[in-house]
């Protein structure tokens, strides 16, 4: 009998963090392990990685880590994953090897794959194919078992212009559909998006009129990771005359990379330096970081760059995806900027940075594959659901189209579906700088409260021999009242505090958890009844 689980760890209900689990008998296959980028509520977290529990207790039944492509959203956790599993293999293409490099992980756990050669495991084989993206070097997986074959789509556009390492093979991936494929799983991020995404996806005229209409000086923000865009722009720029500058180690590095490589092909005549930077017409790539979005922006505004100073006469193009998370810190850098007397541009609705998978591209993709079951991945649920709408249309059965939710396990029993509803606990693990444990929502609920109200630290010396009050109590605040202007309320603050405090001394005995408790909860009713605020109250009372 053989069985196979299929289910995500991240990236279900969801943008970001992708990460699924394809479980044959014994042996556990994971594709991808990205992040996810913080949102504004969640104060001082860096960016959020998928509950690996169950991996880290099931490792001796791994196989391998599988990667689609150089992003964060899909390899950002590689690092996060093997501080807890550090001999894990990791499989990944050329660029893709080199984005996990720049992101900290050895290069002794990765094994350099290529397009259409396969992996074999035993009974088992894993099949990567070339599809087209913003990433080069950019694969599907196909995963080969006794029961038909399981489909990995990752992120892919269908543009037969995108050729070399962006090219997408088509009869490859026809070859597989007529073989029998058990179940696909394919992204959903575009999944309401009417027609093809291509040739929306085409900026290079775009940049082109850009540069051709500015004579001025012109700063484009970038991600490091989006290669097509950055091809684009030094297409548009090719016969301008101009020095383009890059600034930025990450970026240098992977411009650097790429032009070895052969993924970019530019004329390097065209590469300025630091020299270069207050040239009247120079062209500034400056890298931006999902993490801290527009921050080298922000930094140049502000006069706080090194290397840049802002001119009102320059041009700023976004040349990047809009994210809904990261909209009001656009628009307000976007303010800014036009009041400083700068020209703003930014790539039109119209357009896509992005390359995902439009409902086209989505239904051509299940045509060419033609599974047996069909389950939407990767993306908030709405986008699932228009994703099941496609297949359906397409009629495949309503109950072989599988949403599901992270941790929520499809079962197949013999090549047939088994719904017997298991699930496994997945939580969002929180990162807050280079700690790789799990921040908790009791922090973040600190954080809030400490937003919100702002904090009241009450510090007191009691002498060790005589049980009396040597110093204080002393008040001290940040973000709750301005101390100069609440100078009676500071007053009862200390009276409150020196009351609790005698009345738990007695001539052998300071009962100092008693001390806190109080001044925390009769503080708080008398804080409230004053302000109506509710700062967190910390209390540290020794003995000396």
């Amino acid at each position: 009998m053989s069985k196979i689980k299929i289910f995500g760890l991240g990236g279900l209900s969801e943008s970001g963090k992708n990460s699924y689990v394809i479980e044959i008998d014994d042996e556990i296959y994971v594709f991808d392990a990205g992040i996810k980028f913080a949102s504004g509520n969640l104060l001082g977290i860096d960016y959020i990685i998928p509950d690996f529990s169950y991996l880290i207790k099931n490792k001796k039944r791994l196989k391998g880590l599988f990667i689609t492509h150089g992003h964060k959203e899909n390899m950002g956790a590689v690092a996060d994953l093997l501080k807890d599993i550090p001999d894990l293999k990791v499989y990944a293409t050329k660029f893709t090897k080199f984005e996990l490099m720049e992101d900290g992980v050895n290069e002794n756990n990765i094994i350099e794959i290529k397009p259409h050669k396969k992996i074999n495991f035993g009974n088992i084989s894993v099949f990567p194919i070339a599809v087209s993206h913003s990433c080069p070097d950019s694969v599907m997986y196909v995963v080969n078992t006794k029961d038909g074959a399981i489909c990995y789509t990752g992120d892919f556009i269908i543009d037969p212009s995108m050729q070399g390492a962006y090219n997408m093979d088509l009869g490859k991936i026809a070859y597989i559909g007529k073989q029998g494929v058990l179940c696909l799983l394919s992204e959903s991020t575009f999944a309401e998006k009417n027609g093809h995404t291509s040739p929306n996806h085409r900026l290079v005229e775009f940049y082109k009129d850009i540069i051709n209409h500015h004579d001025k000086r012109i700063l484009f923000s970038v991600l490091p990771s989006h290669l097509y865009t950055i091809a684009e722009i030094f297409e548009a720029a090719a016969n301008s005359h101009r020095k383009i500058v890059i600034m930025g180690k990450r970026l240098q590095n992977v411009i650097n990379f790429s032009k070895n490589e052969g993924y970019l092909n530019f004329n390097t005549e065209i590469l300025g330096d630091l020299s270069n930077i207050n040239d009247e017409n120079s062209i500034l790539l400056i890298m931006d970081d999902k993490t801290t979005p527009y921050a080298n922006l922000n930094k140049i505004l502000n006069n706080y760059d090194k290397f840049v100073t802002l001119k009102n006469t320059d041009t700023i193009v976004f040349a990047e995806p809009r994210y809904d998370s990261t909209e009001k810190i656009l628009v307000k850098l976007q303010n800014e900027l036009s009041m400083f007397g700068c020209s703003i541009e930014t790539v039109s609705k119209e357009k896509e940075i992005l390359h995902h998978a439009s409902r086209e591209d989505l239904m051509l993709m299940i045509k060419l594959i033609n599974p047996k079951y069909y389950m939407p991945v990767k993306g908030e649920y709405r986008y699932m659901v228009n994703n099941a709408n496609l297949a359906s249309t397409l009629k495949i059965p309503d109950e072989n189209i599988l949403l599901k939710q992270n941790g929520e396990i499809v079962t197949f029993i013999n090549g047939k579906l088994v719904d017997d509803f298991a699930k496994i606990k997945i939580n969002d693990i929180l990162i807050d700088g280079t700690s790789n444990d799990d921040i908790g929502d009791l922090v973040i609920k600190d954080r809030e409260m400490l937003s919100e109200n702002g904090i009241v630290l009450i510090s007191a010396t009691v002498d060790k021999k005589d049980k009396v009050i040597l110093v204080g109590p002393e008040v001290t605040t940040r973000g709750f009242i301005y101390v100069k202007d609440s100078q009676d309320m500071i007053k009862e603050i200390k009276k409150i505090c020196e009351e609790i405090i005698n009345r738990n001394i007695t001539p052998t005995h300071v009962d100092f958890n008693q001390i806190k408790i109080e001044i925390r909860e009769e503080l708080s009713k008398y804080l409230y009844q004053e302000t109506e605020c509710k700062p967190m109250i910390i209390a540290v009372v020794q003995e000396v």
